[in-house]
């Protein structure tokens, strides 16, 4: 696979290093070589970053997207609750994480397929800004493309931190974008059953985020097309329609996995740990163990909505689950 990376910085580094004395000391600034974009707006004192990594796939250009993080206390509430808790701290420590706070990614993805700009999930969105997240649109735009760009919407599925930029200011962020999704996950969030359910708060997001676009959103299922090269799989467990999507272009391959996986060692190293935002929490299992076994045995390479940034790897299989291995080089060279 022959994959060329693009790599933008927007503050230069010698600038960096005079600020800090360095260079007056005599020290010359180490040549790194980063993945990272980052855009200011000099009419703010504390600007927004954006970040993203790009990458070629035969025709199609891709590029993800950071949405920023959140820390998280106690990962133990969240995965492998029905595990005990010196289990959890032992595999964090094993991976040489700290085992009393985490931090979750959001990474929605560009694919770039001929005349479209698709889109993938959107990030958690404007109210999400003053604690770290809601980075999607500074990243899209320190990538050189503007909202108006996008064609093509396809939300994985509807939890908040997938829904929520879909509305800036109360207007829709891509003015010209039709929008998919599938039509299981659709019809579950928009059922009114849901009020006076713990699925009530997710209801009401997307009936204000998600239902107003409903003129505009194409309706799919397992196998079916977004664009040429993109196709929609089920992946049901963590949400009622959860999807993921192949992408392929000259026989080359990626396939965004969404949440399947919410954590690249609790998720992936022990796929059976039931994960708290997981609803079928069997199913949810089963759907990491098919997908990933997948994954493994083609060494097919994957982006994952909370994987580390730039959230692109591929993964091993092992004895309990599957090793992450986070992309180097693979995506600049030829094979």
């Amino acid at each position: 696979m022959t994959l060329r990376q693009k790599s933008v910085i927007g503050a230069s580094r010698r600038d960096m290093f005079k600020a800090a004395g360095l260079v007056a000391a005599g020290l010359a600034a180490p040549q790194i070589m980063t993945r990272a974009a980052f855009a200011q707006d000099t009419s703010t004192p504390e600007p927004p970053m954006g970040q993203f990594n790009r990458f070629q796939l035969g025709s199609f250009e891709i590029t993800t997207l950071s949405d920023g993080g959140r820390i998280t206390d106690d990962p133990h509430t969240i995965f492998g609750a029905n595990q005990p808790q010196e289990d959890v701290a032992a595999l964090l420590e094993e991976n040489f994480l700290p085992t009393a706070r985490m931090r979750n990614s959001f990474t929605p993805t560009l694919v770039k397929a001929g005349s479209d700009l698709v889109l993938f999930d959107t990030g958690n969105g404007e109210a999400a800004r003053e604690a770290g997240a809601g980075q999607m649109l500074a990243s899209l735009r320190a990538s050189g493309y503007q909202p108006e760009d996008v064609t093509v919407v396809v939300l994985t599925h509807l939890h908040g931190d997938h829904i929520n930029g879909l509305m800036e200011g109360g207007a829709p962020t891509f003015a010209n974008a039709r929008y998919v999704t599938g039509q299981q996950e659709f019809d579950f969030w928009t059922d009114d059953a849901r009020v006076g359910t713990p699925a009530e708060g997710n209801h009401g997001a997307v009936m204000s985020r998600v239902a107003p676009l409903a003129e505009q959103m194409t309706f799919i299922g397992d196998g079916d097309e977004v664009v040429s090269g993109v196709t929609g799989l089920a992946a049901f467990g963590h949400t009622p329609g959860h999807m993921i999507y192949m992408v392929e272009s000259d026989d080359q391959r990626v396939v965004l996995t969404a949440d399947t996986a919410n954590h690249f060692v609790l998720s992936l190293q022990r796929p059976d740990w039931e994960v708290v935002y997981d609803m079928d929490k069997a199913a949810a299992a089963e759907t990491r163990k098919r997908v990933f076994d997948m994954l493994a045995t083609d060494r097919t390479a994957f982006i994952g909505y909370h994987m580390p940034f730039p959230g692109v790897g591929f993964v091993e299989k092992l004895d309990t689950g599957y090793r992450f291995v986070p992309k180097s080089y693979q995506f600049d060279v030829d094979a």
